[in-house]
């Protein structure tokens, strides 16, 4: 089926809700959160997140002690260079290759999370890759060989328009007024919604995932 990489990244994302599994997912492991939500922070205070929704709707989170941040900030292309470590969301391509639906691009410090490739949401052709970028073309867009644990390697295609961010650890500091989140929770016995992780763009980005 030939769709368009915009209209792919909309399936991936509603299979991923419908799922309720994590996309930001470059950072998947162990189980999943119940459900996710893109937001806009509204109050951060405490151990409460008040925020709205896409459709302007209020929602509230509780913040646990363990709650974990991370924070993402969009990317050039030229971010994606042999030896770099990132995360890739993608659908089969053409000829065995896969065709990104995003990019995930870790720092030194962040290499090796969530390494391998994996089924991704309720699409069974979905999947996610993470490992070290090896072999790289540069012609409209980019591919490249995503190699992982002991002789894994993916061929992954990334056309020019798919987002492509820089992933990063975050801390609280980040859920200030204005804030695009994806917010990853599970509810409470009495109908919280307590967050698990949040994920938080940087300087106005809003989480591709």
């Amino acid at each position: 089926m030939n769709i368009a990489p915009k209209s792919r990244l909309r399936t991936l994302l509603a299979a991923l809700a419908a799922s309720a599994v994590l996309t930001g997912g470059a950072l998947a492991q162990g189980a999943p959160p119940a459900a996710r939500l893109a937001a806009t922070v509204v109050k951060a205070d405490g151990d409460r997140l008040e925020a709205t929704d896409s459709s302007g709707k209020p929602v509230s989170f509780k913040l646990p002690d363990n709650l974990r941040i991370t924070a993402v900030a969009t990317a050039s292309p030229e971010e994606i260079k042999p030896g770099s470590f990132i995360g890739s969301a993608a659908l089969p391509g053409p000829n065995g290759t896969l065709t990104a639906l995003e990019v995930h691009v870790f720092p030194p410090s962040m290499r090796g999370t969530g390494e391998g490739h994996r089924p991704w949401g309720t699409d069974p052709n979905a999947s996610m890759t993470n490992g070290t970028v090896g072999d790289l073309v540069v012609s409209n867009g980019r591919t490249m060989t995503v190699k992982y644990g002991e002789g894994g390697v993916q061929t992954i295609v990334v056309p020019p328009d798919v987002p492509i961010v820089t992933i990063d650890k975050g801390d609280r500091a980040m859920l200030v007024p204005g804030a695009h989140i994806v917010a990853f929770y599970a509810r409470g016995d009495d109908g919280t919604m307590v967050a698990s992780r949040v994920t938080v763009g940087k300087d106005g980005t809003v989480p591709p995932m």
